[in-house]
């Protein structure tokens, strides 16, 4: 079998879409204005993906605020935000290198349910899709678990009953993509890598989080079947907003084994951004923790050939290459190759390094993707694997 190559999920919004969510949150249009654009700019996603050879194409969360906030408000500005969240005394869910920051709402009363799932975007895009597979990513329990408070306890509701709603909750998201019809779900797991940091502007990185975020995620994927977890994969990365991460800093060695005992069936691995003199003993480190049998599901290491955050294009070549050296210490019937993040996780994104031009961004995503995939059979084929 050839070398699987996967996008992880987010494509630059246009342009106009952006300017469409300012409008938006402003009064301007309404909400079938806005609709509207979004299945635009879907369809041009789907499409364009589709000619790049993808497998499991994907509308690049066209119509999401974002990858983490997409079930609890309408828009970055706070548009349609759940009853039960207030958009004041929030958490920071990071900050970013270039000194800006993403912020989550805070809970305030119970239940927590979704507002919006993953699924009804998904819905409103497979006709678009024209019979093609495709695939749709979820946020981790792990993130949506920052929106409770971090040293107090919600009176009517415990962070027990939270953490059954919560789970419950995502049970429901992904259960509803496969029964939507997609073919892969993968969970954005950007926060384990960061819960590594240790940040004191951001006190929740310097809680000793991980090990309960794997729990929670694992309380998630235990409802599934081993059938439909090797359909389930898990997204690390050290993040990719406006062009600039949020904990590349934080070695892969602290992460990399906790991250193999969740039981997903496979992982988005970031690595391209990585640097090249670390790369070999980060591949070393995924050969030795990747799972051949995780509760009856053989786990699959999608490595980073491309950078997202870069706006020059990765050579096939290049592609071949970093999976010909993955190849030497993971074996070759685990190993994939993907994205090192979505190309843009949130909605409002001008792209800084790509000239503050989203739909240059664009662009240069489809070349990325396109690479990827020559790239990997390529690499198929000098290791006769085709």
């Amino acid at each position: 079998m050839p070398i699987p190559t996967e996008v992880v999920g987010s494509l630059p919004r246009p342009d106009y879409l952006q300017q469409a969510y300012a409008e938006y949150d402003s009064g301007k249009i309404s909400k079938e204005e806005l609709i509207k654009l979004q299945d635009k700019a879907a369809a041009d996603s789907l499409s364009r993906m589709q000619q790049t050879g993808e497998i499991y194409i994907s509308d690049g969360e066209q119509r999401s605020s974002s990858f983490a906030t997409y079930p609890i408000l309408d828009t970055l500005g706070g548009t349609g935000l759940n009853e039960n969240l207030s958009a004041d005394g929030g958490q920071y869910f990071a900050i970013f290198d270039d000194g800006h920051h993403r912020q989550l709402p805070k809970l305030i009363r119970g239940p927590f349910k979704y507002k919006n799932y993953a699924w009804q975007n998904f819905q409103k895009s497979l006709p678009l899709a024209k019979g093609h597979s495709m695939k749709q990513a979820v946020i981790a329990p792990s993130m949506m678990y920052l929106l409770y408070p971090l040293s107090e306890t919600l009176e009517g509701y415990s962070k027990d009953q939270f953490e059954k709603d919560l789970i419950e909750e995502c049970e429901k998201d992904i259960r509803g993509c496969f029964e939507a019809g997609a073919k892969r779900v993968s969970i954005d797991f950007t926060e384990g890598r960061l819960a590594l940091k240790n940040d004191p502007r951001n006190p929740w990185t310097g809680a000793s989080l991980l090990d309960r975020f794997i729990e929670l995620n694992n309380s998630v994927l235990d409802r599934f079947s081993p059938a439909e977890r090797a359909n389930i994969g898990v997204h690390t990365c050290p993040g990719g907003d406006c062009d600039s991460v949020h904990s590349s800093e934080v070695p892969y060695h602290t992460l990399l084994p906790s991250l193999f005992k969740i039981n997903a069936g496979y992982f988005l691995i970031q690595l391209a951004s990585e640097n090249a003199a670390t790369r070999a003993s980060i591949h070393q480190e995924i050969g030795k923790h990747l799972r051949r049998d995780a509760k009856g599901v053989k786990q699959v290491a999608f490595i980073g050939v491309i950078n997202p955050l870069d706006p020059v294009v990765e050579t096939p070549e290049q592609v071949c290459e970093s999976l010909l050296e993955a190849s030497k210490h993971i074996p070759v019937d685990q190993l994939g190759a993907t994205d090192d993040c979505g190309y843009s996780p949130f909605s409002i994104d001008r792209k800084p390094k790509h000239g503050g031009n989203p739909d240059f961004a664009r662009d240069i995503a489809f070349q990325k993707i396109s690479a990827r995939i020559q790239g990997s059979k390529l690499a198929s084929e000098k290791l006769r694997i085709v």
